[in-house]
Formats: C-alpha cells, structure tokens, sequence
C-alpha cells in the first residue's frame, strides 16, 4: 500500500498537507454537491413539472437503483484488476454526457418521464463504475492508521457540500427552472473528473488478473467477505437497513411534496438540515468511537434511527411540522454518518489490499439489490394501502438492522481492530481466515444515500 504523505512524518500527520488527498476529497466533495442538486430537483422535475404517479416514482426509483444491483460486483472487481482513476473518470465523463440530455430535451420540450427513466439507468450505471473504484481508492492514499480521521473528514465535508448543494438546487430550480438546475450537476461530474485526474498517487493492479476470468475475480470477493465474521455482519447490517430505507426514500419526497403540501424551497431546506446532521455525526464519530466503542456507537445509532421517523408520520401540513421533520432528519442523518463512517474505517481496516474494490462491491451489490425490490414494493403498497401507512411499514423494518447488529460480537466492540497483512493475497488463498474473536467482545445510516454520492443516511 502507499501513502500519500507529503508532510514531514509526525505523530498526527495533518491529512490537509496530503496533497492527492486533497485532490481526492475535493473532486468527490464537488460530485456530492451535484448529486445533492439533483437530488432535490428531479423528484421536483417528475412530480411538479411531469405529473409523476406513485407508480411512475416507484418505477424511476427502481431504474436508477438497478444498474448498481445488475453491476456493482463487476465494477469491484474491475476496480482491483485496472486502475481506479481511469475507472472513476469514465463515470463522471458518462454522468455528465448523460444528465446534460435533460436541460436539452426541456429546453425542445421533448422532455418525458420515460426520458428521465433512461437517464437514471444509465447515471446509475455509470455511478457504479465511479464509487467502486472511489471508496477502495482512499486506503491506497493514507495509512490506514489514519483512516477513520480520513473517513470523517470525508463524511463531514461531503454533508457540507451536500447542504450546499441542496439549498443551490432550490435557488437554481426557483432562478433557471428545474430541468436546467441539472448543468449544476453536470458541472460538478467534470470538476470532479479533473480532480481525479491530477492525483499522482501510484496504483498496484493486481499482475495475477492477467489470463483469468472476472466471474472468479468476482467468486473470491464474496468468499472472502463471507469468510470474515466482521464483514459479513457489517455488510448484512448495510444491506437491511438499505432495504428499509430503499422503501421510505421511494415515497419520501413524493409524501412531502404532495401529502405534506411542502413547497420546492421547503423541500430543499429540509434536506439541507438533515445534511448538516451528517456532517456533526462524522466529525463526531472519531471521538464517540474512542469514547463508547465502535460496537456500542453503532448500536446506539441504529437504535435511534427508526424513532427519527415518528415526526415523519405524525406530521400534517404547517410550518411547524417542516421543522419537526427537518429537526428529525438532522437527528437521523446524524446517526447515520457516525455509524456508516464508523463500519465503513472497520471494513477498510480489516481488509487486505488487493480486496478492497471487490469487498466493498459486495456491500454495494447486496444494498443495492435490496433498493429495487424495495421501490416496487413500495409503489405496489402506496398504491394499495397508501403512503403513509408504507412508511409506517419502512420504519419497523429499520428495527432488523439493529437486531443483526445487536446478535454480533461486534456489539461490544471497545476498539478498532488490527489490520491485515498489506501484501495483496494469493490468489489461492483469498479466503481470510475468522478472526477467533473480538478482543473485548469482538460498515452508509450505515447506509443507503439520500444524496447518491453523499453522507449515508435515510430520509
């Protein structure tokens, strides 16, 4: 592994003296401002300016969650054969070509819902390639002895720029309309595209991919997160809370801008509070961990999560319960950065280099798997019993994370654990042995994104 430290050596390097570090985060904080904008805009643009149904949301929710559920374990394994750089800008490059051809169809008035379906299949295609290869990149740039200082500086500054991004998305939907509020997040594929391009940092393929197949690059990456006990739980951990989350964030939007009667600006504002409760609970999660436990923190956090939602379905039009929600979401969003940074240091930590992008794709291909089901599944409710009473049902399923999380010996976990050997594996011998076991009772909400490439957190 290399580590991109450009200062002096110390005790605690500053990680703003890393210089491809810098270039790192500045490129994905500008991607997860962009991202943000979209966020806010398109379920704008498909409810307001379309006329979307319930259906037709479920279905432009299930489309864009699709393609990482199709391909999130090809692109990690990718990511370990072939450079993650060149991987990373391919995404954006795609990204930004693809969305571009929403302002332009608006501006023909050609522009469709099957359109913005299109675009969210491809973008979600193209998001894949990107974050296999941008998660599994970080541990190649620091020490791993400074990746949870990493991760929370990652987490804290992407929920600052996904408030920006929120409240620019409002400002630029109420100044340029909706449909041309996206070249915010066009532009912002291209910074980050750059960004990407000038990190000199060296990268390792893996020389053993030369001559075999991907679907057995693709077989070791899930025998060897099934053959860790932390990854397995983390990961299960990850992907039911992403399936319950999936569901909410489907009818989420839909529910306040139509149930609630919340305004565009509104709207925009309340995402904005949640993202700032991201960035607290981040800058926040080094020092709780060092002070509760990685386990007990995270405990704690996914058991607050599902009580964030009770002013969520409480609510009924006003400006009081805008507040009540937004105060929610901040709460929540909170929880959900300190968790996910926290599960997401723990699982680079223990992972051996040449694993990393096919570690973390079997995380992303089993969240992501859970999200389509969801969003059907979430139409097909809110169309039969209602919105709200599918929300009540999304809450109670936040609870199953907690009891995987709860029935784990990383429950008690007092301490970060150790790291591998950072020789990338034989190839024969990729399955890590279990660990015999915590040493006090011993990864992105831990960990869908309301903000595709932002903080992790439900709505």
């Amino acid at each position: 592994m290399t580590s991109s430290t450009d200062p002096s050596s110390g005790a605690r390097p500053s990680l703003w003296r890393h210089r491809n570090f810098r270039r790192y985060l500045t490129g994905q904080a500008a991607s997860v401002t962009g991202s943000s904008i979209s966020t806010m805009v398109i379920p704008v643009l498909a409810v307001l300016e379309l006329d979307a149904t319930t259906a037709e949301v479920a279905w432009l929710t299930f489309l864009g969650q699709l393609p990482p559920a199709l391909l999130a374990l090809h692109a990690g394994a990718l990511a370990d054969r072939h450079s993650k750089r060149k991987q990373m800008i391919t995404g954006d490059l795609v990204s930004a070509a693809t969305l571009t051809s929403v302002p332009v169809a608006a501006a023909l008035d050609r522009l469709s819902l099957t359109q913005l379906m299109v675009v969210a299949a491809v973008q979600g295609a193209a998001g894949v390639l990107h974050d296999a290869a941008a998660i599994s990149l970080l541990p190649s740039l620091v020490d791993r002895s400074l990746l949870q200082r990493s991760n929370s500086r990652i987490g804290g500054l992407f929920a600052v720029a996904a408030t920006a991004g929120s409240n620019l998305g409002a400002a630029l939907t109420a100044l340029l309309g909706p449909a041309r509020a996206l070249l915010g997040d066009v532009l912002s594929y291209l910074i980050s595209a750059w960004c990407t391009a000038r990190i000199q940092a060296p990268e390792s393929p893996r020389q053993a991919a030369d001559g075999r197949r991907l679907h057995t690059e693709i077989g070791e990456g899930l025998r060897y997160v099934h053959g860790d006990h932390r990854l397995r739980t983390l990961t299960l951990v990850n992907a039911t809370t992403s399936a319950a989350l999936a569901l909410l964030n489907t009818l989420w939007a839909l529910y306040l801008l139509r149930s609630l009667a919340m305004s565009a600006t509104a709207f925009g504002v309340v995402l904005g509070l949640g993202a700032l409760g991201a960035a607290a609970g981040a800058l926040a999660a080094p020092s709780l961990a060092a002070r509760y436990g990685p386990g007990p923190m995270m405990l704690a956090a996914l058991a607050i999560t599902p009580l964030t939602q009770l002013p969520l379905l409480l609510a009924s039009p006003g400006l009081a319960w805008q507040f009540a929600i937004g105060g929610a979401l901040f709460l929540q969003l909170a929880c959900a950065a300190a968790a996910g940074t926290t599960q997401r240091t723990i699982r680079q930590v223990v992972t051996a280099d040449g694993m990393q992008a096919r570690m973390q794709a079997v995380s992303t291909w089993l969240t992501s798997g859970a999200r389509p089901v969801a969003a059907l599944l979430a139409g097909g409710l809110g169309t039969w019993i209602g919105v709200r009473p599918t929300l009540i049902v999304g809450t109670c399923l936040l609870v199953v994370p907690l009891v995987v999380l709860y029935r784990s010996p990383l429950r008690g976990l007092r301490e970060m654990p150790g790291s591998p050997t950072t020789a990338p594996p034989p190839a024969e011998a990729l399955t890590p042995p279990t660990p015999p076991g915590p040493s006090v009772p011993n990864s992105a909400v831990a960990v869908d994104v309301r903000h595709k490439r932002s903080a992790e957190g439900g709505p």
